[in-house]
């Protein structure tokens, strides 16, 4: 061996993967699929039955999980899907920005102010309302492979 001394590059993240696979026959209602790219919850499956030496394939209807588009795919139900990392985090609701992004308070203590109000017009009254009343709101944030979006609400009383 030699001597030498080796450099490595130091990368940014911890290298976690945004998907994991998971063989399509395996894959349920209500469960999440990668579909063209974006994460999504599944709504329908149905498994068809091929001829003699054909796959038997999985039809998957699937709503995406941040704008609520309706994706459909086709499968072979031996192969593998990606299948993302869905996660959901309580913040408490500090302020509404003028220019439409939220301060949250994070479980640490810290301040968490790189989320937009969501786009969905019934959520997006309810968290302004709430705040104008003066009432402690918690919102849940779901994020999945990069993104990040409040999808729900909460009242924990009065402040």
């Amino acid at each position: 061996m030699s001597d030498e001394e080796h450099h490595f590059e130091a990368k940014g993240d911890a290298g976690a993967s945004k998907t994991f696979p998971q063989q399509a026959g395996t894959i349920r209602k209500s469960g999440y699929i990668v579909i063209k790219g974006r994460p999504c919850k599944v709504v329908e499956v149905s498994t068809s039955k091929t001829g003699k030496h054909g796959h038997a394939k999985c039809h998957f209807v699937a709503i995406d999980i941040f704008n609520g588009k309706k994706l459909e795919d086709i499968v072979p139900s031996s192969h593998n899907c990606d299948v993302p990392h869905v996660n959901r985090t309580d913040y408490q609701l500090i302020d509404i920005s003028e220019d439409g992004f939220v301060s949250l308070l994070t479980e640490n203590g810290n301040t968490k102010d790189d989320l937009r109000l969501p786009t969905d017009d019934n959520l997006l009254s309810q968290i302004k309302d709430g705040f104008a009343d003066g009432k402690d709101l918690v919102v849940s944030v779901m994020s999945s492979m990069g993104e990040e979006q409040i999808c729900a609400l909460k009242d924990i009383g009065p402040k």
